[in-house]
């Protein structure tokens, strides 16, 4: 069953062409199992990144080099507030697709 995973986050002011670029360069080909991967600009300094995965089990198992990746990114990026950090995750398995 195909899986998503979605990421939310608030990028510092003046490095939005940064954040931008390291996922540009970084790409869906990094993580084995993921199909494809979505970067979604929606505010002035607001983001969501989106992964389409082969499964739960594929993403799971990309999640230490996911980690890897925000860590080389960690500093572009403000805190949510309210405990949240600086990325706001959820993923799952999909229950309906339409093409």
């Amino acid at each position: 069953m195909t899986a998503y995973n979605i990421v939310r986050n608030r990028v510092k002011p003046g490095r939005e062409q940064d954040l931008e670029q390291a996922f540009r360069e970084r790409g869906a080909n990094k993580y084995p199992g993921m199909r494809k991967l979505a970067v979604i600009k929606t505010g002035e300094r607001d983001y969501c990144i989106i992964g389409e995965w082969d499964s739960m089990e594929a993403l799971a198992a990309a999640r230490p080099e996911m980690i890897k990746t925000l860590d080389g990114i960690r500093d572009m990026l403000e805190d949510l507030g309210d405990g949240i950090g600086v990325t706001d995750a959820v993923s799952g398995e999909a229950v309906s697709e339409s093409s």
